[in-house]
């Protein structure tokens, strides 16, 4: 299994203070942010060299990322790594036991499909795999841009 890293993942509280640091402090550019209904979050993209930053600003009170902020406060939340086959990779894992949150995959941004390995099987840490629209053509009747 080949994978890159994508992006970083980090949960915010306030964007306008997350947007004062990266993009007016630090000076990055911020991509036009994304709804992911799926996860009832909206994401900011920052990209940096080969990978990106991504803002994760909840757009209900009981998506996932209100409720790590509530629990837990701002902060990294995962990292992604970008595969070019994600149901090899899930099958791999599963056949490993290794703990899935998500034994297929689902919706995320960009057009892409994700799945996340529980931290508990990957020492604390929240792992997004993400399999980018350029690699579904093709797959079930996928197209870019037709997600």
């Amino acid at each position: 299994m080949k994978a890159t890293l994508d992006h970083v993942g980090i949960a915010v509280a306030d964007l306008r203070e997350a947007l004062a640091f990266y993009r007016d402090a630090l000076g990055l550019e911020i991509e036009a942010p994304e709804e992911v209904a799926s996860q009832r979050v909206r994401a900011h993209f920052v990209p940096a060299g080969g990978a990106a930053l991504e803002l994760l600003e909840a757009t209900a009170e009981d998506s996932p990322i209100a409720r790590y902020v509530g629990k837990r406060g701002p902060g990294l939340h995962h990292i992604t790594l970008r595969v070019d086959d994600l149901a090899a990779v899930l099958a791999r894992l599963k056949a490993h036991g290794v703990r899935l949150i998500d034994d297929t995959p689902r919706p995320g941004a960009h057009g892409s499909v994700v799945a996340f390995i529980h931290p508990s099987s990957a020492h604390g840490v929240l792992v997004e795999l993400t399999q980018q629209s350029e690699a579904l053509e093709g797959i079930d009747g996928r197209s870019q841009g037709n997600d």
